[in-house]
């Protein structure tokens, strides 16, 4: 009995041991290893500490340097003017700091991710033309931000994103008349402002980026999910709040995110609500007999890879569903609708710019609704919305992890390493973009992405390479249609309340809103 007891305990001191060794090689010597092995091939970066890597360093650079996000002067038009947009130094100190230090490919680290920042773009070209499976989504996206992503499209790997991305990326590109559901949505809108214009003698001042917010939820919900904005409003307030929430949290320190601490009891309750709010959804369109949507392929997959047993052996129907509706919400909602309000902010401080625009529209759509084939014919409002993401990308970072050990431009990258790519610094990088880098200037796309940059896949708001964004073509659509229908009715100024002070909250944002002075045409 006592030798078995011994056996017993040898065992368990024995699992614990090995558990503990296995502990220590994934959270400090695979790290290490792998900093090393960058390190003997001239990578260098600020030394990390041993378990939060460089996140304190990083947050000092930020807080000695708070964004203002550029100048606003009065320009010749007598309106007020944003004349210069070099906001990256002020909201992201840390890269153009390191960049400086250590040169444009340099590495760092939050908590145990260990992260190359590339900002080559020689590197970044060789990256988008990599066809291999050997990069891919970051870990760390479904599980540091698992309650916002899950293993939806934006952050699945392999074979399942490979499947993830044949339902869904078809569906934006097919013409379903989203053009004028879209349009219609608008108008809803529009009726308002010019209500709320007439009240105040033919002018009005609006916050745009709110009112852009519930147009592009509205938008996003009947296009896809066959429902109108009130039946989507709990989903995406709470996805916008989960957002705030998760932008103030850390990644990549070791068992941070299972600490039953303030923010992430938030962040446990919003995800319970979102799942349970979606499924309810889920659950009424379960019987209906309607035209195939998004949510219907999505329910559909979800029962045929379920029943066909091709669904990883931690993924459930209602996860796949869940997660890929919160993906879809995520970035149809919210990208577009701050890329909309960056396009007004930036038309209503260059008069003669949204002068050009309002008669190409007015000239080619004349006061009807716009169609599909009229949208493409709207070249000048296209260079104003190309112009805008390039100086106002919503998302601010193209990120990767070598699934594999990979070579880039003789760089040997152990498997396991974070590439990150800052897009708004490659998108000011004067070497590819000319002296003007961070002026508003259209024109720059005249001859398209190729002709406005020497080298065309540094320019990325919509990502890069296979991973780039599936609804690319029904965002550009949206916003065609947005801005080309508020052309037709009003011109519109920067409001004296409006502050310039781009911030980065999962997202690049304006900190304050987008304030406009409208008045009807």
């Amino acid at each position: 009995m006592i030798l078995a007891e011994k056996i017993i305990l040898s065992l368990f001191f024995g699992g614990v041991f090995m558990l503990l060794l296995q502990l220590l090689d994934a959270l400090l010597l695979k790290p290490r290893r792998r900093r090393l092995k960058l390190q003997k091939q001239g990578i260098r970066g600020p030394i990390p500490s041993l378990m939060c890597g460089n996140i304190a360093e990083l947050k000092r650079i930020q807080l000695q340097k708070r964004p203002t996000g550029g100048s606003v002067e009065e320009n010749q038009f007598g309106g007020r003017s944003v004349v210069e947009h070099a906001w990256t130094s002020a909201v992201f100190p840390h890269i153009e700091q390191w960049r400086r230090e250590y040169g444009p490919t340099f590495m760092y680290s939050t908590g145990n991710i260990q992260i190359l920042c590339i900002t080559d773009p020689g590197m970044v070209k060789e990256i988008s033309l990599r066809t291999s499976l050997s990069l891919g989504k970051p870990s760390y996206l479904s599980t540091e931000r698992g309650t916002l992503l899950g293993r939806g499209i934006l952050s699945s790997n392999g074979p399942y994103w490979d499947n993830q991305r044949k339902i869904i990326a078809p569906e934006f590109y097919l013409e379903r008349g989203f053009v004028t559901l879209m349009a219609e949505s608008t108008s809803t809108m529009l009726k308002t402002w010019e209500s709320k214009a007439e009240n105040w003698g033919g002018k009005v001042e609006i916050r745009v980026d709110e009112d852009l917010r519930s147009l592009s939820a509205d938008i996003i919900s009947r296009s896809c999910f066959g429902s109108n904005y009130a039946e989507g409003e709990k989903i995406f307030s709470k996805l916008q709040t989960l957002q705030m929430v998760m932008s103030r949290g850390n990644i990549g320190i070791p068992g941070l995110r299972y600490l039953p601490n303030r923010h992430n009891r938030e962040i446990w309750r919003l995800e319970k609500e979102i799942d349970s709010t979606i499924l309810e959804l889920v659950e009424r369109r379960s019987g209906d007999t309607c035209d195939k949507d998004l949510l219907q392929l999505i329910l559909s997959a979800a029962k045929s890879y379920g029943d066909n047993g091709n669904l990883p052996a931690d993924i459930t129907p209602n996860k796949f569903i869940v997660d890929n509706c919160k993906n879809i919400y995520f970035a149809g909602h919210e990208t577009t609708a701050i890329s909309a309000s960056w396009c007004l902010m930036l038309l209503a401080a260059h008069p003669e710019w949204q002068a050009r625009a309002r008669a190409e529209v007015l000239e080619i759509c004349g006061l009807r609704l716009p169609a599909a084939d009229t949208l493409r014919s709207l070249k000048t409002l296209t260079m104003v919305i190309l112009e805008t993401l390039r100086l106002y990308p919503p998302v601010a970072y193209v990120v990767r992890e070598a699934l594999q050990d990979v070579i880039l431009k003789g760089i040997h990258i152990p498997k396991g390493v974070n590439i990150q790519i800052p897009i708004p610094v490659l998108h000011r990088d004067p070497d590819l973009w000319h002296s003007d880098v961070h002026q508003f200037n259209p024109e720059r796309f005249a001859g398209g992405i190729a002709g406005a940059c020497k080298i065309s896949q540094a320019y990325m708001p919509f990502g890069l390479g296979s991973r780039t964004c599936a609804g690319q073509h029904f965002a550009m659509t949206e916003l065609k249609v947005i801005l080309s229908l508020i052309l037709s009715k009003f011109s519109f100024s920067l409001s004296p309340a409006y502050q310039h002070s781009p911030v980065f909250r999962l997202l690049i944002q304006p900190e304050h809103g987008v304030n406009l002075h409208f008045e009807k045409l």
